[in-house]
């Protein structure tokens, strides 16, 4: 993998964010690591360690105080205005007045894809996350974990490299979160997609990424990155395999040692 060249290299990333007056707010401190083609990351840590500060910085969303962001080779900025990536929060956001064809397809309108190509795009997302049958229902008689499957789908369609994603799962319940996470592996696994993933969870983090990356309390900096080299495609077995626990373990364990190390400091 390392000879690859990244999707995403970040180096020497810090955000301070000016809170008014005196007031400022260290965010991230020093972030080091890169992103190859196919990589499915998740970022985990505590909470308000910057995971998704980091997100923003990668989608463009914000800018780094200091060091540099580049995507696909150029900077943050020029891959937002060049769509190289889609994101996905934990709310789904879509639009209560457009048929899920429609939200599907409004990243397409916005890019003046032909009226004919839109909706055949649309019914090919649709179709990769199991909705075709929901094509002209409206977002409000879905389920939440339908609706997060529609906006998988929307920030898919126009075929970004990358797919940036904030805790999409945070809302759903246990059940439903397990059967969405399969579904992002199966789809992830047809469109050979990089995918970078905001979670708190520690099972989810193993079970979904080929590598987490654990950031330390604020300021967030980068205190481990650990290969999950389970077996693909993975399964509801997959969660019940010494293995799947051991990189738990794993990952706990490079979280409470940045945590022994904050508190001795």
């Amino acid at each position: 993998m390392t000879d690859q060249t990244p999707v995403v290299s970040i180096r020497d990333v810090s955000k301070v964010f000016d809170l008014g007056g005196n007031n400022r707010l260290q965010a991230l401190a020093n972030i080091n690591f890169d992103i190859f083609p196919g990589d499915f990351v998740a970022l985990l840590g505590p909470s308000g360690c910057g995971k998704s500060t980091l997100l923003r910085l990668i989608g463009d969303l914000i800018s780094p105080s200091s060091g540099a962001v580049q995507v696909n080779n150029k900077p943050a900025h020029q891959a937002r205005l060049d769509r190289d990536y889609g994101m996905v929060f934990q709310q789904a956001t879509l639009y209560d007045w457009r048929t899920i064809y429609g939200n599907v397809q409004l990243p397409l309108e916005v890019m003046n894809y032909p009226r004919d190509k839109r909706m055949a795009r649309a019914r090919e997302m649709l179709k990769l996350v199991q909705l075709e049958e929901f094509g002209r229902h409206f977002p409000w008689q879905l389920s939440g974990g339908m609706q997060q499957r529609v906006a998988i789908a929307r920030a898919l369609s126009f075929e970004p490299s990358l797919l940036l994603m904030d805790e999409p799962f945070g809302a759903l319940d246990e059940m439903t979160r397990e059967r969405m996470q399969m579904e992002l592996l199966s789809v992830w696994g047809q469109t050979n997609t990089t995918v970078v993933f905001v979670t708190h969870s520690i099972p989810e983090a193993v079970f979904l990424s080929s590598r987490v990356v654990v950031m330390s309390a604020r300021p967030g900096r980068v205190t481990g990155v650990i290969d999950i080299d389970l077996p693909r495609p993975r399964s509801f077995e997959t969660r019940e395999s010494p293995r799947f626990f051991q990189k738990i373990t794993e990952v706990r364990e490079c979280l409470r040692r940045d945590e022994v190390k904050g508190a001795s400091s």
